[in-house]
């Protein structure tokens, strides 16, 4: 098995948010059908919480026409803050996936394709703490964020994390926690899949030796 290699000594892991570190499902769900209802624009919430990862003006395309996306957003988000936080909760071993990065004197990095304020406001709401967020994010653009904060491990539920990963050169680890199952993850490149964080902590004091 590959060793982490970092010209700092210190491990940096990657981590993606919503299905990875979050279940948002429930939030995203309030959120939508406010939304929908205030817009007066039919939207299946049950499809669009089945179906998370990519950014959001890509989830609005399938409702709007085009040129409508980039102002749908905007109103989108005014829901998100009042419906989404309180509803979100970690998933399982998200905490301890953080702190096994920790006890390792290592850094963790969110990188996500959700707007960087809302992603900060989840971490702060469940007091979850990593050492740098960066959103706005997605597939093989989370490589820049990734190689500026020298991150050799990316975790991640879909299977636009795990390009990603591999556009940055970092370990992809994927969770089979979100709408990508673990044969697609894997078909994708993945280096790495576990059924969900509670096996972060085992395999990743096997990947360090």
């Amino acid at each position: 098995m590959a060793r982490m290699e970092s010209t700092s000594g210190i491990p940096t892991v990657g981590f993606d948010l919503d299905l990875t570190l979050l279940d948002t499902r429930p939030g995203i769900k309030a959120a939508f059908e406010a939304f929908s209802a205030d817009v007066g624009v039919p939207i299946d919430a049950e499809l669009v919480v089945s179906r998370l990862g990519p950014p959001l003006r890509h989830e609005l395309a399938h409702w709007f026409p085009e040129e409508r996306v980039p102002e749908m957003v905007t109103r989108y988000r005014e829901f998100y803050g009042r419906y989404a936080i309180e509803p979100t909760v970690p998933m399982p071993g998200a905490r301890d996936a953080i702190q096994a990065v920790r006890e390792a004197g290592g850094r963790t990095v969110v990188v996500t394709a959700k707007n960087e304020p809302h992603a900060k406001r989840h971490l702060v709401h469940l007091g979850i703490e990593a050492d740098a967020v960066v959103g706005d994010l997605w597939a093989e653009g989370k490589a820049e964020a990734l190689r500026a904060h020298g991150a050799r491990v990316y975790v991640g539920d879909h299977v636009g994390d795990v390009r990603g990963a591999r556009s940055a050169g970092a370990l992809s680890v994927a969770v089979a926690t979100g709408p990508c199952p673990a044969e697609e993850l894997r078909e994708a490149g993945a280096d790495v899949v576990l059924a969900d964080l509670t096996d972060f902590r085992a395999w990743w004091e096997g990947y360090r030796g």
